[in-house]
């Protein structure tokens, strides 16, 4: 019988995997009062009936909208043509594109949970690419922050979206720059690991001062070029390059200089992972949704369209797996250039197939959740092989493979069962 057991949980892991490698999938949080006051942030939601009295959510408090896991109707039926009213939530434009370029949409309930590397949730974030928090009303408790951060560690992309200072929806104290800064000033993992600062200010104005920046993919991306934004009571942000080397600012408040005080919208990477920041939360509503609330359409009404261009260039930024980062800065998507597999592996090894482009000193290495080394090995200088490593005393989970050499690094995930 425990062999019984073994074999069809083994079974069940493969195919929960098999699902989650079919497809690029995005999950929306819904479980820090992103409903609250007149607030919508969510892509769907069949019911109504929370309330926020001073902190999270209770069912029966209110009319306010209460996210389900999957949106319905299916996805399955998405088209080109399909507009925001499919769904019932201020994000669905935003949801119903992400669907059109091929990925899997889910919402994260307002009593879920946001973990990392726990098998026992099945909406932990290890089974998703991108994790979209859209103005946060409840300060992330330190678990969670840990999560959040091993999360883009390991390959995950965070879009981490603000609103104006003063701007606490369920009245509980905290707002999205305070929670926002406090996720990056006050966890276990690395103190402002992204090198981003929210400013507690909020101003409204159209800008199209836009970093020249030809080579980057968020503003000209194959969503098209981002040419202006529009701040409805927003705020800015600061950088600082000394605590992440690789943060940018690629959109700023009109007549600054192109540095790293006055942006509007910026993007860093993370270990193997990548985080995009952006000031306002007005971008994101598409003018559906709740009934009680009044959205407005900054989605595509405002800026001339631009704000669809940003956020879904940014949402395929941060989707982007198999990518190699040069020296330069430059992202080349070179995905077929490295295999490893079985993919899951329930044996004692593993196979790896590369095919680079500059002959160099290569490393592999096996990182766990906690970012913790458990296999490295050097591998023969060349621009091809196969090799195959022991990997006998790894243990169940989820892990990300990197090869390494002097300017280039690439990464995909695999899972060992056992």
């Amino acid at each position: 019988m425990n062999n019984l057991k073994i074999c069809i949980s083994a079974t069940a892991i493969l195919f929960s995997l098999s699902l989650s490698a079919q497809s690029i999938k995005v999950l929306f949080d819904a479980t820090k009062a992103e409903t609250a006051n007149n607030a919508d942030w969510v892509i769907d939601a069949d019911l109504h009936n929370l309330g926020y009295q001073g902190g999270p959510a209770s069912v029966g408090g209110g009319n306010e909208a209460n996210a389900q896991r999957v949106p319905n109707p299916p996805q399955s039926a998405v088209t080109a043509s399909t507009n925001g009213t499919y769904w019932n939530g201020a994000l669905s434009s935003w949801a119903i594109d992400c669907v059109n370029q091929g990925y899997t949409v889910e919402t994260l309930p307002y009593n879920g949970q946001i973990t990392y590397g726990i098998s026992s949730n099945q909406q932990d974030l290890s089974h998703y690419n991108v994790f979209i928090v859209c103005e946060p009303n409840i300060l992330f408790s330190s678990s969670e922050k840990t999560a959040i951060l091993h999360f883009i560690q390991n390959g995950g992309g965070l879009f981490m979206i603000s609103d104006h200072d003063n701007s606490d929806r369920n009245g509980d104290g905290s707002d999205s720059p305070h929670i926002w800064n406090d996720l990056m000033a006050n966890n276990l993992v690395q103190t402002n690991p992204f090198g981003v600062t929210f400013d507690y200010t909020s101003f409204s104005q159209t800008s199209t001062n836009i970093a020249s920046l030809p080579a980057d993919s968020i503003l000209h991306g194959s969503a098209g070029d981002v040419s202006e934004v529009l701040w409805a009571s927003g705020t800015s942000m600061t950088l600082d390059p000394t605590k992440n080397a690789t943060v940018k600012g690629v959109v700023f408040k009109t007549g600054a200089i192109a540095d790293n005080t006055n942006v509007l919208f910026a993007h860093a990477r993370f270990g193997n992972g990548k985080v995009v920041f952006i000031g306002d939360s007005s971008p994101c509503d598409d003018g559906t949704g709740d009934p009680n609330d009044q959205l407005y359409d900054g989605y595509v009404a405002d800026a001339a369209g631009n704000h669809r261009k940003l956020l879904m260039n940014a949402t395929i930024w941060l989707a982007a797996t198999g990518h190699v980062t040069e020296s330069s800065g430059i992202t080349e998507n070179i995905s077929e250039d490295f295999e490893i597999y079985p993919n899951p592996s329930m044996g004692p090894s593993l196979r790896i197939k590369y095919s680079l482009k500059e002959a160099s000193a290569l490393t592999f290495q096996l990182v766990d959740v906690t970012g913790k080394i458990v296999v490295t090995s050097r591998l023969p200088s060349g621009l091809r092989g196969v090799e195959q490593l022991d990997i006998t005393n790894v243990k169940t989970g989820l892990y990300e493979c990197q090869i390494k050499t002097a300017t280039r690094q690439i990464s995909k995930r695999i899972a060992v069962v056992r």
